[in-house]
């Protein structure tokens, strides 16, 4: 039986089940790159969203490769249309992300980022989910090995049924 969602809720509910899909990936200190992502969101009653993330990359016939990045946490709503997300990566990096819930568009910024030390230097991220149409978009940007904040991700995600 599925808990009942929890109001707080209400304004993240859109993204609420499995997302799968391809996108594009790049940075100054790496070449650029195709990958695989499928994203859940779920919940259990509880005043949170349950994250999970994994990617793989693709080669040029689009086919699944190695896996790349992997990272899980929770997305917590608050007041008026605010959002805060705990983030944790295998990496040796975690981070507290705060932002806002504008329709069916969701904007984060780092606020805190804490790191292991044997994780890579990143210092900063900014993420962008919404609607396009039926799919999720997906947008990271990221400060990480001595470079500024940039685009480093995008992806369109199809809701799986």
């Amino acid at each position: 039986m599925e808990p009942e969602l929890h109001p707080d809720l209400e304004p993240l509910k859109f993204l609420l089940g499995d997302w799968e899909g391809a996108g594009v990936g790049g940075y100054p200190t790496i070449e650029s790159f195709r990958f695989g992502q499928e994203i859940s969101f779920s919940h259990i009653g509880k005043p949170y969203l349950i994250y999970t993330s994994r990617t793989w990359r693709l080669d040029d016939e689009g086919n699944l490769g190695l896996p790349l990045a992997r990272e899980s946490g929770y997305w917590r709503p608050s007041a008026e249309g605010r959002v805060e997300l705990v983030l944790a990566h295998p990496t040796g990096i975690a981070e507290i992300y705060i932002g806002e819930v504008t329709g069916t568009r969701v904007e984060l910024q780092s606020d805190v980022v804490a790191r292991t030390e044997t994780a890579k230097e990143y210092t900063a991220g900014r993420r962008l989910y919404g609607l396009i149409g039926e799919d999720l978009g997906y947008a990271y940007d990221m400060a990480a090995e001595g470079q500024g904040l940039q685009s480093h991700l995008s992806a369109q995600l199809k809701r799986v049924a």
